[in-house]
């Protein structure tokens, strides 16, 4: 053991400058703990190649397997970050408190590390792992996520949930404490006082003087984003707009295949993943950002990330599906909630194609989220559950 005292640790399989939800939400914590003048160490992994690293904390890094489109994810690559971790923080200086974000095979080990240190651990739950596994895996595997999720929540001194839904799950687990933080965004990365595209940028990808649709971040198998390609096809010579996607994810080549169909005219461009103040640019300079939850794949209660980042560029959001973003776009004046449909979707470009800037004000979007979910005032809320709990 070394000597080190008085810090505080964070696990997780993903951070900065790899870009992801969880990136952003560990990296406000991790700010928000060193202006209290709280040291930070961070385990995880190594960035993927190509990907320039800047870190700010402590941070110990090493590499793990990385599925084809470059994530960290299955069981087998979890596992390769999980079970290095936990002898990497067994044997290692001893925090005075440990976040730990999911999935629940980090937690599973975490709890165990922890408890041989006598070190509290709070537990990050954004999503329901076992609730998500039952639309895509056999009944023994998700009887086995829900027990590893259990496990981890049970033994947490205290429970962070995004949500309702997810906070009385955690309270039906066993959980000691549960703290209702919704997520919040970077609102000075995702802004729209940025440099506009160029005419090269927007030239070298064939988008010419058009307007577009923005989708950004994951497009997995619960997004199901491909349904933006199927409106388009339904009204492509009725508006002018074309979509831009950026980002990654294991239906990319998915909507890759679809854009290149002759029948779209080359109106879609699928793009890789830019850093996110790059990605700002591309949100700010879009009519709408496109959002999408698949019904009935484990995610209804999801609150994407995506939905605040395209707001906070002053962009307002066209949404499909479930969730409980539905119920501030539509209470707010945020955007357009549309059914996961083709048909409903086509409707929504329609609307926003005819007068984009006389529906929806740029500071009106932005200034909901700088009120109500900025990873400011999120990150300062988690950062007070980590301080009560090194006080207990």
């Amino acid at each position: 053991m070394g000597e080190r005292r008085g810090f505080i640790r964070i696990v997780s399989r993903i951070y900065l400058p790899e870009a992801a939800a969880a990136s952003f939400r560990l990296a406000g914590v991790a700010k928000a703990l060193r202006e209290k003048g709280i040291e930070v160490e961070v385990v995880t992994t190594t960035a993927p190649p190509g990907v320039p690293v800047s870190d700010q904390d402590r941070v110990r890094r090493f590499p793990v397997l990385r599925d084809k489109e470059g994530y960290v994810r299955g069981y087998l690559q979890y596992l390769s970050f999980d079970i290095p971790a936990f002898f990497r923080v067994l044997f290692s200086s001893r925090a005075v408190v440990t976040l730990v974000e999911p999935p629940p095979t980090t937690g599973f080990f975490m709890r165990i590390a922890n408890k041989l240190l006598g070190v509290p651990y709070v537990y990050y739950l954004p999503d329901l792992w076992g609730a998500a596994s039952a639309s895509f895996a056999p009944n023994i595997v998700v009887k086995a996520v829900k027990a590893l999720e259990a496990f981890a929540v049970r033994g947490a001194a205290a429970v962070i949930a995004v949500n309702e839904e997810i906070a009385e799950t955690a309270r039906v687990m066993g959980a000691k404490s549960v703290h209702l933080i919704p997520n919040g965004i970077d609102t000075d990365t995702f802004t729209n006082a940025v440099k506009p595209l160029s005419s090269a940028e927007r030239e070298v990808i064939g988008l010419g003087d058009a307007p577009y649709f923005i989708y950004t971040g994951t497009a997995s198998e619960w997004q199901g984003a491909s349904i933006f390609i199927s409106a388009l096809a339904q009204v492509i010579d009725k508006i002018p707009h074309h979509l831009v996607f950026l980002g990654k994810g294991s239906d990319w080549g998915l909507l890759q295949e679809q854009a290149a169909k002759p029948e779209l005219k080359g109106r879609v461009h699928v793009l890789e993943t830019l850093p996110p103040d790059e990605t700002a640019r591309w949100i700010a300079s879009a009519d709408a950002g496109l959002v999408s939850i698949k019904a009935g794949a484990g995610y209804d209660h999801a609150y994407p990330t995506k939905v605040l980042s395209t707001l906070a560029c002053g962009t307002p959001v066209i949404y499909a599906g479930p969730g409980p973003a539905r119920e501030d776009i539509e209470a707010h004046s945020l955007g357009i909630c549309a059914d996961y449909s083709p048909f409903s979707l086509a409707g929504a470009f329609k609307k926003i194609a005819a007068a984009p800037s006389v529906i929806f004000n740029a500071e009106k979007q932005r200034g909901w989220v700088l009120e109500n979910k900025s990873l400011v005032k999120s990150s300062q809320a988690v950062t007070q559950v980590l301080i009560n709990c090194t006080s207990k």
